[in-house]
């Protein structure tokens, strides 16, 4: 498995994100824990005592709030750590969000404390860690500001723009300016905290100005540029 790099984030030029590489190969740190489809990984109120490493599915982690509609604050693809905020909390803290498999999957799962063990004998596995943490900040700081827009089209359309900055980042951009998202309208409203008719009806006005192309079934095109010119547009007045 490559190591990704993060060429957008200046600080961690040197550095890569902690993946599964970084950990021994003879598999004494953690311990393989396959999932079912719908399977939770943990709930709200499970202690925030352990991390994980996805080998192979996807994962998404969601707000719990009862009395509010669920918003995904991040989806988990294969090689990509997980929980490990776990690394900055209390020892008494609970998870305060839920984790579920997408698709079946396999994850390695490390408690805390073995975690720290082997931090304390790896410099590159903590730098490593330092960089994601970094990552995740960032990441969540852009979320914020998507969240932040009333407007269907600026919400929708900067969280599009910035799932595909993560794409590209990732090596999954197409041609030229497009970028595909492989997310269902479901998970999209989802990410926005919209309705799913809100954000199909959001969609199919972006699709007849030629920003995105989609079909029934799919994935989802995204022309970066020109969508960021559209926004720009409805932020200056011009519509």
């Amino acid at each position: 498995m490559d190591t990704p790099r993060f060429p957008h984030h200046l600080d961690c030029e040197a550095l890569t994100g902690i993946t599964l590489d970084h950990l021994p190969r003879d598999g004494s740190v953690g311990r393989l824990r396959r999932y079912a489809k719908g399977g939770y990984l943990w709930q709200s109120d499970d202690a925030a005592d352990r991390m994980y490493f996805l080998r192979r599915g996807r994962v998404a982690i969601m707000t719990a709030s009862p009395d509010e509609r669920p918003v995904v604050l991040r989806t988990v693809e294969a090689g990509q750590p997980f929980g490990e905020l776990c690394v900055c909390a209390s020892r008494t803290r609970t998870r305060e969000t839920t984790a579920h498999a997408l698709v079946a999957s396999e994850a390695i799962e490390i408690k805390l404390t073995s975690f720290l063990s082997y931090l304390r004998q790896s410099r590159e596995a903590l730098e490593a860690l330092v960089c994601t943490l970094c990552l995740r900040l960032t990441d969540t700081e852009h979320r914020v500001e998507v969240l932040a827009h009333r407007g269907a089209e600026q919400r929708l359309g900067r969280l599009m723009i910035r799932l595909g900055t993560l794409a590209a980042r990732a090596g999954r951009s197409g041609p030229g300016d497009t970028v595909t998202l492989s997310l269902s309208h479901n998970e999209l409203a989802k990410m926005a905290g919209m309705s799913r008719p809100h954000v199909t009806v959001t969609l199919g006005r972006l699709r007849r100005r030629g920003l995105v192309r989609y079909r029934r079934e799919g994935p989802l095109r995204v022309d970066v540029a020109a969508l960021m010119d559209h926004l720009g547009r409805i932020g200056r007045g011009g519509g």
